[in-house]
């Protein structure tokens, strides 16, 4: 594919802001490697980034076009956080915060509510999201913040701490008590505009040191007897317990962003390392277990990307089915990523701990110290796992009824095809019609097979599509067979759900070659030939997929791995992203 091939429009609204803040190689730019690893190493607020990113009129992507934003799709701004945290997951996360400070409003709030937030959103001005509290961690409902009647609104007491941009931030939603009923329908949601108060009613709490992201404000806030008009109520009173999980929904997806910035990064460095050194008279790529890791790593980030790519299509097309696909994406992409970074470090060794100016900025360390972050954002792993087996009643009836919202799953998966304006209103707490992506699967797979048959497709590709299959119908069964506990989740309930993310991320990898392929295969679109062509990308993911199977499943990937490995080091001397799709990078030399 050459360097003129079209963009996917999500890819070419990120490549227009990449290039916009020049090259990351480039000492004398502002958002560049060099610099962030001089504000990391400061433990600095990056201000003056942020400033940019406001000034190129980043904010207006967290603001929904409804509401005078240019955020028309969830696809769009997820790809526009990759881009950003592709260069640095502390200005990610320090800039990104604001949409999900922003969220409930956009899922919950008035009109009048959102464009009122929207006009100071796009005008700069940050929104951090208080739910949590330094003795009750992620369990919401044991919030201790108060929110008493007052004339003509509130009073709020209390504390919310290891909040992104507490301090910093202007305004924040605060999840408050307002019953005592003893419920979800206890809590409440806040926005609160802290330049309004007095340094009496509001007061920081100092910013927290972090191993990763250190130059981020993590902080706190607290409230004392806090005057907050009514209008501030955001929803129903009662409703902000339902307001925030609608809102994590979207969150957790968008979280995916940071998980495939950060592996961008770490494979660019080690492609580069391993294609420049040598060894034992050869190059590092062309040693075995260089190969080897390399290969898994860049299928792992493939597989992420393939599911990225549909859970956030998903917020417009399966947006009742949200409550599933979010809470999979959160748990299995910054998980895969972890294991990914980690394999990584391997490859380049000892240059994988350095710090400075002495081996690339100390990006290597740097990344993998904030990555380990993002599976605590919005939800940790147990969480998310969860929120999975709390639904498993729902996900095994229409598993077994092969339940799917076909004209949804087209939207989610078919890149050309148009995405349905996004509708809050069909957001649920709970997947009511399963999750359609897994219980399309054995369609799938029966496609695949006919295609083989055909010729169309490898054979090799429909016997470990048929693998994955079997291994779909067995999660099928003991999803039948699952009991729900009412007071502790056994450890085998938590491995029925990684399984059944295992599965979502087979599915989504299957769909999606399927519905692109023959766009692909025409030339038409930004897909990667050389990855498209006979299905080598699909392949190589269920091959990984199989090897997240479990013991006594062998792991069948020695062939097409190896195959991987001339497209990444093409990709790589060609100033392209490690990518299923087209992006030139806007990088140096260096």
């Amino acid at each position: 594919m050459t360097s003129t091939a079209p963009a996917h429009p999500a890819y070419r609204a990120a490549l227009l802001l990449d290039r916009s803040l020049g090259d990351p190689d480039d000492e004398g730019r502002l958002f560049s490697y060099a610099r962030c690893g001089a504000l990391d190493d400061q433990e600095e607020f990056p201000v003056e980034i942020c400033h940019e990113l406001d000034l190129l009129g980043l904010p207006a992507a967290y603001v929904p076009a409804a509401y005078g934003g240019s955020l028309h799709s969830y696809e769009h701004v997820l790809q526009l956080m990759r881009a950003v945290a592709r260069r640095d997951l502390t200005v990610a996360v320090a800039h990104g915060k604001t949409f999900l400070g922003a969220v409930s409003v956009w899922v919950g709030g008035t009109r009048r509510q959102a464009e009122e937030l929207a006009a100071l959103v796009m005008d700069g001005a940050a929104v951090s999201w208080g739910l949590t509290e330094r003795d009750h961690g992620s369990d919401l409902l044991a919030g201790e913040t108060v929110a008493r009647p007052d004339t003509g609104g509130y009073l709020v007491s209390g504390e919310k701490w290891l909040i992104n941009n507490a301090s910093r931030g202007r305004l924040v939603c605060v999840l408050a008590r307002t019953g005592e009923a003893g419920g979800p329908r206890d809590f409440s949601l806040l926005m609160i505009d802290k330049a309004r108060l007095a340094r009496s009613a509001c007061r920081p709490l100092p910013a927290v040191r972090l191993h990763g992201i250190r130059g981020a404000d993590i902080s706190g806030v607290t409230f004392t007897d806090a005057p907050v008009p009514r209008s501030a109520l955001v929803g129903e009173e009662g409703g902000g317990t339902e307001t925030v999980l609608k809102g994590l929904q979207l969150t957790r997806i968008l979280c995916a962003s940071l998980s495939l910035g950060a592996a961008d990064n770490a494979l660019d460095l080690a492609t580069d390392y391993a294609l420049r050194r040598e060894a034992y008279g050869s190059r590092l790529i062309e040693l075995p277990q260089t190969r080897r890791l390399l290969a898994q790593s860049y299928a792992d980030v493939l597989l992420a990307e393939a599911v990225t790519l549909v859970s956030s299509r998903s917020i417009h097309g399966l947006t009742g089915e949200l409550a599933a696909v979010s809470a999979v994406t959160k748990y299995f992409v910054p998980t895969l990523i972890d294991q990914v970074i980690t394999r990584l470090g391997t490859v380049l060794g000892a240059r994988s701990l350095l710090v400075g100016p002495t081996h690339r900025h100390g990006r290597f360390q740097k990344v993998q110290r904030d990555h380990r972050i993002v599976g605590i954002f919005d939800g940790n792993t147990l969480v998310n796992l969860h929120s999975l087996v709390n639904h498993f009643p729902l996900l095994a009836r229409h598993a077994a009824r092969r339940t799917v919202d076909a004209e949804g799953l087209a939207a989610a998966t078919a890149l050309t095809a148009p995405l349905p304006d996004f509708d809050r209103d069909r957001l649920s707490l709970l997947p009511r019609t399963g999750c359609s992506l897994v219980q399309a699967l054995p369609a799938a797979v029966e496609e695949i097979s006919v295609l083989a048959a055909r010729g169309a497709a490898p054979v090799s590709l429909a016997r470990r599509a048929r693998a994955v299959g079997v291994a779909a119908a067995d999660l099928a069964a003991d999803l039948a067979a699952h009991r729900p506990t009412p007071v502790e989740v056994p450890a085998a309930a938590f491995d029925l759900a990684r399984r059944y993310a295992d599965s979502y991320a087979a599915s989504a990898a299957v769909h999606l070659w399927l519905r692109n392929r023959e766009a692909a295969d025409a030339g038409r679109g930004p897909y990667r030939d050389d990855l498209w062509q006979d299905g080598l990308w699909l392949e190589a993911v269920l091959a990984r997929v199989q090897a997240r199977l479990g013991p006594g499943r062998t792991d069948p990937a020695d062939d097409v791995l190896d195959r991987l490995v001339p497209v990444l080091a093409e990709q790589h001397r060609s100033g392209l992203l490690p990518s299923l799709l087209h992006y030139p990078l806007v990088k140096g030399s260096a």
